[in-house]
């Protein structure tokens, strides 16, 4: 077979003959089920789309939230295009190339879709882009099947949702054992990594070191200031008031929530609400806060309630369960995956902290800062909104002192905490002393869990709290 090679736009066709004939075969790369085609994508002024590619969880589309760059501007890569936000995370989105950014496909607030042009960019050939050459097309690579990162030189097989979780996590795929075929890494190898680093499945956090207690005639030294991270400052846009009615569809967090509350109506609620008193908790706190501040910490009352919590579960299982769609099976879940109601700019979320069971105090108190940090800057991934096990909604540091919270589904059970209030109450002796009260009302799932067992595990979860000290014979 006589093989000419036929330009035509982009393609290569192959034109059969009767001759036989020898050609270089370094003229021409063939291989079976791929298609070659000629490309000038790379030469000085081309104009590429950058798509939005698949951010995971099965999301479909996103909402833009701020753009980090406008028409114009240049970028290289790993800058920040833009920040979008789905009905579980917020994404940064960074780009791929080097060049110049000629086109913004979508508003603030608009909705993109996952494999959409987001911007147009013109590539910058004098950063080290290669000439013209043949490029082979390989058929359509699914989802689910391996990519190639390339790190120092070997080839680690991993999907793109295992890389984001491992970037976020600030991983190096190449330290993680794959045991999927070919050595791939899988999410779980991922976790397990994780977990043999940290002791639970946690986004890492910088270990503060244990500074012990100074003596008064010693001072703190004063520690060099870290640098701080470069966070893209976002494109401005005026504010305009026009007076009239104005119709927005419902996105992002409050679109999950829609989502997340109508399934929640199909749960029967029961209440069970009761009152604390945290004056020997206040007084631990005080003395503690110091000691945690040293270790660049803010200790709040949150990580002790939701310890407690995690030692109730583990006598009363039932509490960290959840039940199939069809009530027939229940799972009781391993982990105290303890969820915290967080109220944000961009609505109420719920991120959680992974593995309470095996946490300290001081862990706890640590993970905390750093999902408060990343809910407030909207920065919070979606390892960090998902998974969750049991929930606490601390609804007292706005105000009040009751609530009726709504169970988050697939979970059962859910507590909401009153403020703190300086309250007379009388003691053993009959007096009237200053006692720090705090309410207390659980929400549980009734087709499961009854009135008895909410009352014993709160009943338990409330002498951990009055008494701080008990907690040391069940810390693990």
């Amino acid at each position: 077979v006589c093989i000419h090679r036929v330009r035509s736009c982009s393609s290569i066709r192959f034109i059969k003959s009767k001759y036989v004939c020898v050609f270089d075969k370094s003229a021409l790369k063939f291989s079976h089920q791929q298609r070659l085609f000629r490309t000038s994508a790379v030469s000085c002024g081309q104009i590429v789309q950058f798509k939005l590619s698949d951010i995971g969880e099965g999301i479909t589309e996103v909402t833009v939230k701020e753009w980090y760059i406008k028409e114009g501007d240049s970028v290289s890569q790993f800058d920040s295009i833009c920040e979008v936000q789905s009905d579980k995370a917020s994404v940064t989105i960074t780009s791929r190339y080097d060049g110049v950014i000629r086109k913004l496909h979508y508003s603030i607030d608009d909705i993109a879709f996952v494999g959409k042009p987001l911007v147009d960019i013109e590539i910058d050939a004098s950063k080290g882009v290669a000439s013209e050459e043949d490029v082979v097309e390989t058929p359509p690579m699914s989802h689910e099947e391996h990519t190639h990162q390339e790190i120092k030189g070997h080839k680690t097989l991993a999907t793109p949702a295992v890389r984001r979780l491992a970037m976020e996590n600030n991983i190096k795929l190449s330290e993680v054992v794959g045991t999927g075929k070919d050595n791939r890494i899988l999410k779980e190898d991922i976790l397990n990594y994780l977990a043999k680093q940290t002791g639970a499945i946690l986004p890492p956090s910088p270990k503060a070191e244990i500074v012990p207690p100074l003596r008064k005639t010693e001072t703190v030294p004063a520690a060099p200031k870290d640098k701080a991270r470069k966070i893209p400052v976002p494109v401005s846009r005026p504010i305009a008031f026009s007076g009239k009615d104005k119709t927005e569809p419902v996105t992002g967090f409050q679109k999950a929530m829609v989502k997340t509350m109508s399934a929640a109506l199909k749960i029967p609620h029961f209440g069970y609400c009761d009152e604390i008193d945290l004056t020997q908790l206040v007084q631990l706190r005080e003395e503690l806060k110091p000691l945690a501040e040293l270790r660049g910490v803010k200790l709040s009352f949150m990580p002790f309630f939701i310890k407690a919590a995690s030692l109730g579960l583990l006598q009363y299982p039932i509490l960290n369960a959840s039940l199939d769609e069809n009530c027939q099976n229940v799972t009781y879940k391993a982990s105290h995956n303890i969820g915290v109601a967080m109220d944000t700019e961009q609505g109420l979320i719920v991120p959680n902290v992974k593995n309470v069971q095996v946490c300290s105090v001081f862990d706890i108190a640590v993970e905390l800062n750093r999902l408060q940090s990343l809910g407030s800057a909207g920065q919070l991934g979606t390892s960090d909104l998902t998974g969750g096990t049991f929930t606490l909604s601390n609804i007292g540091t706005i105000g009040g002192t009751y609530a009726k919270p709504v169970i988050l589904p697939p979970e059962v059970a859910i507590g909401a905490l009153g403020k703190i209030q300086v309250l007379p109450r009388f003691n053993g002796k009959g007096e009237v002393i200053k006692a720090q009260i705090m309410n207390v009302s659980w929400s549980a799932d009734h087709r499961i869990i009854d009135g008895a067992t909410m009352a014993r595990f709160s009943n338990l979860w409330k002498s951990y709290l009055e008494n701080p000290a008990s907690m040391l014979l069940d810390l693990k």
